[in-house]
């Protein structure tokens, strides 16, 4: 149908002329009401982002000489975040400068660490010493 007889159309029929596809050829259009497909549409936009959930990055922070209760705390809070479906930034600070010097028992509590929690997440990328932390981000696991 010509674009002349379907404005006509539209018009006769109190609606609006709105293109679907303009680079079909011929072009495909449609006879609707404007006003309300932009308000549904708006409508379903706001239902999906209110539905959609966000994962946060969590942060647990630790020292180098860390007791075994204490440690066991924070394996449980990072668990906690991690079954909500938030990541889980885990840090170990190497407070004086004579504990940079055993950096490899840093690595070796990470490592504790990330076994302890292996079954509701794992790091995507390997830890790394960031000045003086030494920080790895643990993600769940679907």
């Amino acid at each position: 149908m010509s674009s002349k007889d379907a404005l006509e159309k539209a018009y006769e029929a109190d609606l609006d002329l709105v293109m679907i596809s303009p680079t079909a050829n011929p072009p495909v259009c449609r006879i609707m009401d404007y006003g309300k497909y932009r308000f549904e549409q708006t409508k379903r936009e706001k239902e999906a982002k209110k539905n959609q959930k966000t994962a946060d990055v969590k942060e647990v922070k630790m020292s180098l000489n860390i007791d075994t209760n204490d440690f066991n705390i924070k394996v449980k809070n990072a668990i906690k975040f991690l079954q909500n479906g938030d990541k889980v930034k885990v840090t170990i600070r190497f407070r004086r400068m004579r504990e940079l010097t055993h950096v490899n028992l840093g690595e070796d509590l990470m490592k504790r660490f990330c076994d302890a929690v292996a079954e509701y997440g794992g790091s995507d990328k390997p830890s790394k010493l960031e000045g003086r932390n030494y920080a790895v981000v643990l993600s769940p696991k679907k």
